[in-house]
């Protein structure tokens, strides 16, 4: 639910904010969007309407809070609006396919990589607090120099941040939806960040969350109670996609196989649940799912599709997870499939109000120590002169290190995928490697970033 009304609300601005879920859990933290962005236009008006219908903004401040188009553009929003405003929350799930398995983790080489240039948005606007999320992919080893410099440049500017891999169903979500997530806060409020407790009961089984949608079309109570006894666990994870990949299902083969094994149908998405008599086709192992059926496994207690007027009441309907989708089916569903599960952006969301308000006991920060993640990077950024393989083995061994010349090859390979590797030939021939900094979009206009958009705008999502 909103707020008390007695706590004056926190401001927040909103990133590559997609259709809304995580804007609706921060908002049930006790925030408020000055400014929410986003690229796809279906998603903005999905969120636009339920700011006013859901969220209580008028319809003149729902439509000038969010606005549309590349978040990079200055010509959509001027950040420097935010300088010296003390703005408490900058947040914003930048797009995941170049940290993703599916998207080929091309990381700082992907055109749609925004999560080096949003770290230099926050030195610009300096709010209290970031948060930002993506997918699990961006844990990986592959990354662990990018991670490591988003470590050192948030450091620099004055903040302490943190990473984790927050699980949906922790929070009671019906899936498995792993999520990375990165908190930084200025250090008068990081020692009072406390990442949110694991709800005490296991989230709700697909059968359990979708039985009363699955009988709402007269479906046979004896096969609907049979579906939910097939479908006694929580769903894979759902997979919004992207533009570049065809129309709407759940996911690639091995979800496929994993959602069969729950008797659900991946292979699309249904537009209503099944009738009275209904029975799988041969070969089929269930129904498919609809999209108001996906959202309640996202995190919503339920949706309303497209545009209605109807005011929610609260006192008369206190379900605080209620949304409206606009847009076709296909486009709905990837809406849905590529957001952040508002209850894990609620918990995490009052996790960081509450540090913000300086709430509870303070902690001592070992974040002081200046965290290593990938200590070949933070040598070589700290080296006057480059260095061989040799000599980086060497020199991390004299810090306690172990690190044989294999390892350290895959680091620098991880490392020129997403940084600028200079190798320089020594006298004896040996390769001697400097780092000369990110290939990442941080902001530059002549990054080809801008071509590269500018060509495959009509396919990112």
């Amino acid at each position: 639910m909103p707020a008390p009304e007695h706590e004056q609300l926190l401001e927040v601005v909103e990133i590559c904010a997609g259709a809304g879920g995580q804007t609706l859990g921060l908002e049930r933290a006790g925030f408020r969007h000055r400014l929410a962005v986003e690229l796809d236009e279906n998603a903005a008006n999905t969120l636009r309407n339920n700011l006013h219908r859901f969220l209580g903004y008028d319809k003149e401040e729902a439509w000038s809070t969010v606005r549309v188009g590349d978040v990079a553009d200055p010509a959509v929003w001027n950040p420097d609006e935010f300088k010296g405003r003390n703005l408490d929350l900058l947040a914003g799930g930048v797009p995941c396919p170049p940290f993703s398995v599916a998207g080929k983790q091309l990381g700082a080489g992907d055109e749609r990589d925004l999560f080096a240039w949003a770290i230099e948005l926050c030195d610009k606007i300096k709010p209290k607090a970031l948060l930002l999320e993506n997918v699990r992919g961006l844990s990986a080893n592959r990354f662990t120099g990018y991670r490591q410099y988003v470590l050192d440049r948030l450091r620099d500017q004055g903040y302490i941040a943190e990473w984790r891999l927050l699980q949906a169903n922790d929070y009671g979500v019906s899936q498995l939806r792993p999520r990375f997530v990165l908190v930084a806060l200025r250090p008068e409020y990081a020692k009072y960040f406390k990442w949110p407790e694991k709800h005490s009961e296991q989230a709700a089984t697909v059968g359990e969350r979708l039985k009363d949608l699955m009988e709402s079309n007269g479906w046979d109570e004896d096969q609907v109670a049979k579906w939910v006894q097939n479908a006694n666990r929580i769903a894979p994870t759902i997979v919004g996609g992207s533009k570049k990949h065809g129309g709407a299902d759940l996911g690639p083969t091995r979800a496929k196989r994993a959602w069969a094994e729950l008797a659900v149908d991946a292979m699309g998405v249904a537009d209503e649940p099944p009738q009275r008599g209904w029975t799988p086709a041969p070969g089929k192992p269930g129904p498919k799912l609809t999209t108001r059926m996906v959202a309640r496994i996202q995190g919503w207690d339920d949706i309303v599709l497209n545009d209605e007027d109807t005011p929610w009441d609260p006192d008369v309907d206190d379900r605080e997870f209620l949304w409206g989708f606009t847009g076709r089916k296909t486009s709905v569903y990837r809406q849905i499939g590529n957001a952040f599960p508002p209850p894990v952006a609620k918990a995490i969301g009052v996790a960081i109000r509450d540090a913000i308000r300086q709430v509870g006991e303070p902690r001592v920060l070992v974040e002081h120590e200046n965290p290593v993640l990938d200590p070949v990077y933070k040598l070589l950024t700290e080296s006057a002169r480059p260095l061989t393989v040799e000599q980086i083995v060497d020199k991390l061994a004299a810090v306690g290190v172990v690190m044989e010349q294999p390892e350290v090859e895959r680091h620098l390979n991880h490392l020129s995928r997403d940084f600028t590797l200079i190798s320089r030939p020594r006298s004896n021939g040996a390769p001697a490697y400097s780092l000369e900094g990110i290939n990442a979009f941080v902001g530059q206009r002549d990054h080809e970033r801008h071509v590269l958009f500018a060509q495959n705008r009509a396919k990112i999502s």
